[in-house]
């Protein structure tokens, strides 16, 4: 194989070539320059790799290619211990030590900030997780029906989305429960049960509570059906969910409502309620945003889900209006709520503007990051302190750009709610500038 600095640049894709591996980037590929100088990006790698990877995509400026062959291995390079690690695109650095992708991770938000953001921030060192393997509460599978028989349940296959990689209970993604639930499921399809809705696909939610019960919530296929088979199939079920193709909303189909213990929470869990992913890392995450809020006042939690923040805050004193447009959510947010925790059902862009003025604002939004004027209206009423609880490091730059016409970036902490995967949760604080935190 010919030394990468020297090989002749590539000609079309199909081409194999030698790459040194230079970095990672935000989706969990490797970094590494052809011989023409282009960038490349190659999945299943790490930085100090020297490997040979087939050109998959080229354009004027950058390249992507598939690892074909690892020549020599980077420091931090591991053995994956998923059997379809090669091929699933459910988790993207598990070639990687643990203590590499804590820091990688922290370098993704720093680097966005700084490129898109044009915020200058040290890399936050990422809290670890601390289950590393089988830490998800809540995981979705894509069951595709392929002929009268076959059926291919599992995940998208990497760099190819539109194939579903047939997965067992070997992931080491989510709960016991929920490979409990799963090896159930698949074993009654495969005995010629059919427990699930009629479809040519369907995506199916498993989510475990803290009692090792568990949830389902179907999404697709015919509105006729009928759910007691499951119900029988599935040990431990506590209630099934079922949003038919089309529909705007799931509901509730068999079972009684559930409850899950979320922290210091009683809270009510339905087929759409937001939790994180992985409770033992949440409870560090949430507990460091209630410890950024400050002396109580008047806070807004916006896209409160079923109100952990605002109900932490409102134990502690705080006034607090919760922004939800899920109607199930809003509807578990305010059972049992605290005295001083109050929630308005519609979207943040409909709601924000009656719910300020307030000393405080917690955005916990979508990846897709603020709307593009919410920033400015924070600037105007210019709350003392913007707490942005973020899950793409990509929006998060982009919103605190904006924020920055009136606000500092005080503080910067990631969490590893996902490990293996490329995937960073942030917390940034943002402060008044001292100017206007003078004339409020």
């Amino acid at each position: 194989m010919a030394d990468p600095v020297t090989s002749h640049p590539p000609r079309q894709v199909g081409d194999r070539v030698p790459v040194a591996i230079r970095g990672i980037a935000s989706s969990g590929a490797g970094v590494g320059d052809l011989p023409d100088g282009r960038v490349v990006f190659i999945h299943r790698t790490v930085p100090g790799d020297r490997v040979e990877a087939r050109l998959t995509r080229l354009r004027p400026r950058w390249g992507e290619a598939v690892l074909t062959e690892v020549l020599g291995e980077g420091p931090s390079r591991v053995r994956a211990r998923c059997p379809h690690y090669h091929r699933c695109g459910g988790c993207s650095l598990q070639h990687m030590a643990y203590e590499e992708q804590l820091g990688w991770k922290g370098r993704f938000v720093s680097d966005a900030l700084e490129r898109i953001g044009g915020v200058a921030a040290t890399p936050p060192p990422a809290v670890p997780s601390p289950a590393k393997t089988h830490y998800r509460n809540r995981v979705t599978f894509t069951v595709r029906k392929l002929s009268a028989s076959r059926i291919a349940a599992g995940f998208h296959r990497l760099g190819e989305p539109d194939k579903v990689v047939d997965v067992g209970t070997e992931c080491l993604l989510p709960e016991p429960a929920i490979l409990e639930a799963w090896g159930a499921l698949r074993r009654a399809w495969a005995k010629g049960l059919r427990p699930l809705p009629t479809g040519k696909e369907l995506r199916v939610t498993l989510r475990a509570l803290e009692d090792g019960r568990v949830v389902v919530l179907v999404k697709g296929g015919a509105a006729e059906w009928d759910p007691t088979p499951l119900m029988e199939v599935i040990p431990g079920l506590a209630s099934t969910w079922h949003q038919p193709g089309g529909a705007p909303l799931a509901l509730r189909v068999a079972g009684e409502p559930v409850y899950e213990v979320w922290g210091d929470e009683r809270v009510p869990v339905g087929g759409h309620a937001f939790l994180q992913v992985n409770r033992q890392a949440a409870v560090a995450l949430q507990a460091h945003v209630v410890s950024m809020a400050g002396p109580p006042g008047r806070a807004v939690d916006a896209y409160c889900g079923i109100g952990v923040y605002g109900r932490a805050l409102a134990r502690l004193g705080w006034t607090v209006t919760g922004i939800e447009s899920d109607p199930h959510a809003c509807e578990g947010a305010r059972r049992e709520a605290p005295a001083g925790f109050t929630v308005v059902e519609g979207t943040v862009e409909e709601r924000l503007p009656s719910t300020l003025p307030a000393d405080l604002v917690i955005v916990n939004p979508p990846r897709t990051g603020l709307q593009e004027w919410i920033p400015g209206m924070l600037v105007h009423h210019r709350p003392r302190k913007v707490v942005y609880v973020s899950c793409d490091p990509a929006t998060l730059a982009r919103d605190a750009k904006a924020l920055h016409q009136g606000y500092d970036l005080q503080s910067l902490q990631s969490f590893d709610l996902f490990p293996h995967t490329s995937h960073v949760e942030t917390v940034a604080v943002f402060t008044l500038h001292p100017p206007l935190a003078r004339n409020r």
